[in-house]
Parts: C-alpha cells; sequence; structure tokens
C-alpha cells in the first residue's frame, strides 16, 4: 500500500474568496503555496508535453452552492497538491491543481467540465459537493473518457451509471439511510416526518430513508419537499406542529444555509429537538456555521462521515492541523474526502506509469492506499463486475465500501463537533447510550 508523509501549510483568509466567487470562473492553482486564486480560463494548451500533471477540481464556490463547503474542499485539494510536490511529484513532474466554479448549478458543472478537459487538458477530475452537479459533471466525463473521482456527491445514481470513468468515495445515500434507520429502530421511533431538499440528492436521499424505515418497522409520513433557497418555512412548520400526535423524529435532508434556516425556526417553535420529537438534522451540523445559525439547536443529532477521533492516523492529524491553522476550527468530512480523491488520482498515475485515460482508469480500480479516511479500495470493478443476478445494488459499482457513518449528537450548547456524543454505532458510542433523552446530560 501507498502511504503519505506529513507536511504543514498556509492559506488565505475565506472572506477575500467569498467576495470573489460570485461572478463564473475558473480557479488556478500554484503548487508551492497553496493560496486561492481566481483567474480568468487559461488558452487551451499546445500539443507539446505539458510541465506539470493537471488534476481538475470542482466545487461551489458561489451562491446558491455551498459555498462553505467548496471553500473547504479547494482548500484540502491544493493542500494535496503541496503535499504531493512535496513528496516528489508524479513521473518526474509537478501536480497542478487548476479549480473550477459550479456554483452548485447542474448546468455550470457540465460546462467548467467541458472547459477543464478541453482547455485546461486535465488528465482526471475530482471533488464536487452537490449531487446534481454531479451527475452533469459525470456525463462529459463519460463523454471524452476522464476518470472523475467524486467526494461528496451522496446519490445512488452517481455510481448506478456503472460509467468506467465515475467513482466515488463518499457514501451513497442508501449506505446512509441504512445506518440510520438501525439506530431509529434501537431508540424506539414508531414514525419519522422527513423534510428534504427537492434535488437529485434529496429525492434520492427520500427513496433511501422510506425504503430502510420501513424495513425496519418505522412508518413514514408523506415527504415535505422545499427549495434551497428558501427562508421562510413557517408554513410547513405549521403543519408540523398540528400533527397529534407529534412524530417521533423529524428527518432533515436539506443541506447548507437552507437546513440552518429550516432547523433554527423548527427549534424556535419547540418542534424538534423536544422531548417529544427526535430532531434528525443534517450533516452540516459539524460546521461552524451551525451553531452560528442555529443557536439553540443542542440536542441536535446527526450524522457524520468519517472515522471517529480514535482512528485518525497520521494523514488524518496532518489534514486536521493544517486546516485548523487556517480557519481555527475542525475540518467536516469533505475536507478529508476532498483531499484524499487528488491523492487517489496521484496515486494512480504513478503506477500506471502514464495519464492515458484508459491506464489510469485501470489504475484506480486498483487503488489500494492508506489516507486520511483510512484504506481506500474498490471492489466492484472491471475485473470483478456487479453480481447479474441483483444480489449487490448497483450504486456499489466504483464505490468505496468502507466509509465511515456515525451518528452523533449534541448535549452542550456550541459544543465542538468532536466532543458531541457518537451514539450509533454501538462499537463507537462514546457514552454508552443510543439517544440523550432531550434536557439531560449523559
Amino acid at each position: 500500500m501507498f502511504r503519505i508523509s506529513r507536511i504543514v501549510l498556509p492559506i488565505v483568509v475565506m472572506l477575500a474568496l467569498i467576495l470573489t466567487a460570485c461572478q463564473p470562473q475558473v480557479v488556478t492553482q500554484t503548487v508551492e503555496v497553496p493560496v486561492v486564486i481566481t483567474a480568468t480560463p487559461q488558452p487551451t494548451q499546445p500539443a507539446v508535453e505539458a510541465a506539470t500533471i493537471r488534476i481538475g477540481g470542482i466545487g461551489p464556490l458561489s451562491s446558491p452552492g455551498d459555498v462553505v463547503g467548496g471553500i473547504a474542499m479547494q482548500y484540502a485539494m491544493n493542500l494535496a497538491v503541496q503535499d504531493i510536490n512535496a513528496a516528489g511529484g508524479v513521473l518526474g513532474k509537478n501536480v497542478e491543481l487548476v479549480f473550477a466554479d459550479t456554483e452548485g448549478l447542474p448546468e455550470r458543472g457540465s460546462a467548467v467540465a467541458e472547459r477543464l478537459i478541453n482547455n485546461d487538458k486535465v488528465v482526471a477530475i475530482t471533488g464536487e459537493y452537490h449531487s446534481a452537479v454531479g451527475l452533469a459533471v459525470l456525463e462529459v466525463a463519460h463523454k471524452y473518457g476522464i476518470p472523475v473521482v467524486f467526494a461528496e456527491t451522496w446519490s445512488d445514481a452517481i455510481t448506478e451509471t456503472g460509467y468506467p470513468e465515475v467513482f466515488r468515495i463518499a457514501p451513497a445515500s442508501t449506505m446512509n439511510s441504512r445506518a440510520s434507520a438501525d439506530w431509529l429502530k434501537t431508540v424506539g421511533a414508531k414514525n419519522v416526518l422527513i423534510i428534504a431538499e427537492n434535488t437529485d440528492y434529496g429525492t434520492g436521499q427520500v427513496t433511501s430513508d422510506k425504503q430502510f424505515f420501513e424495513e425496519v418497522g418505522i412508518t413514514v409520513f408523506d415527504p415535505i419537499f422545499v427549495e434551497l433557497n428558501t427562508q421562510d418555512f413557517q408554513p410547513i412548520l405549521a403543519r408540523i406542529q398540528a400533527m397529534n400526535p407529534a412524530p417521533d423524529a423529524i428527518r432533515v435532508d436539506v443541506t447548507g444555509q437552507a437546513s440552518y434556516n429550516l432547523e433554527q425556526q423548527m427549534v424556535d417553535l419547540g418542534i424538534a429537538p423536544s422531548a417529544k420529537t427526535i430532531g434528525n438534522f443534517s450533516s452540516d451540523a459539524i460546521a461552524p456555521e451551525y451553531w452560528q445559525s442555529v443557536p439553540n439547536g443542542n440536542y441536535a443529532t446527526f450524522s457524520y462521515i468519517g472515522l471517529p477521533p480514535s482512528l485518525y492516523n497520521d494523514t488524518t492529524q496532518h489534514v486536521i492541523d493544517a486546516y485548523k491553522a487556517v480557519f481555527k476550527t475542525e475540518p467536516a468530512s469533505y475536507v478529508f474526502e476532498a483531499y484524499d480523491a487528488v491523492w487517489i488520482v496521484a496515486d494512480a498515475i504513478k503506477r500506471a506509469g502514464t495519464t492515458d485515460s484508459q491506464a489510469l482508469i485501470a489504475a484506480i480500480e486498483k487503488t489500494d492506499v492508506v489516507l486520511a479516511q483510512g484504506r481506500y479500495w474498490f471492489k466492484y470493478t472491471s475485473t470483478n463486475p456487479l453480481p447479474t443476478d441483483g444480489s449487490v445494488p448497483a450504486y456499489m459499482w466504483h464505490q468505496w465500501p468502507d466509509p465511515a457513518i456515525l451518528v452523533m449528537q449534541y448535549f452542550k450548547p456550541n459544543q465542538a463537533w468532536q466532543d458531541a456524543a457518537v451514539i450509533w454505532p454501538p462499537a463507537h458510542q462514546t457514552h454508552g447510550t443510543p439517544y440523550i433523552p432531550f434536557g439531560t446530560t449523559p
């Protein structure tokens, strides 16, 4: 297996990027110092051997996308590039990251993927936060035969395409739903209300949630779908407040700022979390913006994708130290995923001995590397195809099978996520309980 060394580095303040991120852009990154630079697109490269190996990075740096997530992912990719080059680069060359802002919009994702491939001549694409964008980007990658390693796109449909170019190291929505269903059954929830964003991610998550919740005997009310740009959720919440009896749990399948708006309004009305109703909030509750936007959101439960602190390795700690030095807060799971995705491509190029697309795809299939989130490998590939009898779900194609999926719960106001209780699975519980009742202390 291929392991990496620890390197520490700085980066720029987030505010400058947010002020410049409102217009379409391609962001290129120097390799020695990973500062964020907004620049005009580079012209098509001449037909000569490139001085660097270019890897494309994509993520939302502008609204309506999750800008905080995009900034963090871009930083992590820059960190990976600097570490790779400090370790000697690949095939005798430095790696260069060309990062493009997808704005959280599928049509924008398609456009920047075309530009990265045709103008910037990237050998692979990594990253992305939003599933809807990922579904658009993968069609472009498939069209040109360029590999793409998605870092934070959960929709089952991403890898259900079966495209040879498409890989994912985030969990599929169904994987997250299965863990949540087992947990809710254990804590005695009889019924669940789901509020989801009206996107590919939201609809896909509801489908998988409903399937697994019902399999374990939990009744699922008709889901409520909302738009990501919604500010006022009062009409929806008034309907929920009038439900008698109240739902045992409310699950929020909404991302970004919209999730915080919804959750704070839910808390203000005393709906959830409460003595009657479990608040199973968005996984974005790990971000510092959660407490800024939902200051009364204590006792919320949330999914966390990633290793518990007890399983951190040297690479995990390296990424944490570098990220905290800049952002003064703990990184979310998508930071590790973005960092690892770039390393997976670099590792594959090194093993393939070439940047040829087909050779690179074959090498990614054979990945066996320990990075920030553990050991990466892909079970179902061209040499080990999915069974034809349907015994394995289609989303397992080029899907990393081992993402850690935890359920955590805050029990103190303004608590750091790493101090929250791990309540599921039992093997990782930190306070000996699958749920901390509202208003109590474990």
